[in-house]
């Protein structure tokens, strides 16, 4: 996989979150609430592991 491959999956992964981000607003999500918050917390950290490690790189470009 190149590098190329993986800015554009780290682009759909970012695109994914908006959908989970746009999830925790809903009022009657109940306990599951819990696991949608974990899972943006875990792409977040997905996301800056990312520009960490190509510092020179940015997502969609």
């Amino acid at each position: 996989m190149d590098l190329q491959q993986i800015k554009e999956r780290i682009a759909l992964i970012q695109n994914k979150r908006e959908s989970l981000v746009l999830l925790l607003e809903k009022p009657d999500l109940g306990t599951l609430r819990i696991d949608v918050n974990q899972a943006v917390e875990e792409l977040d950290e997905l996301i800056d592991e990312f520009e960490e490690t190509f510092p020179e790189e940015k997502i969609g470009s």
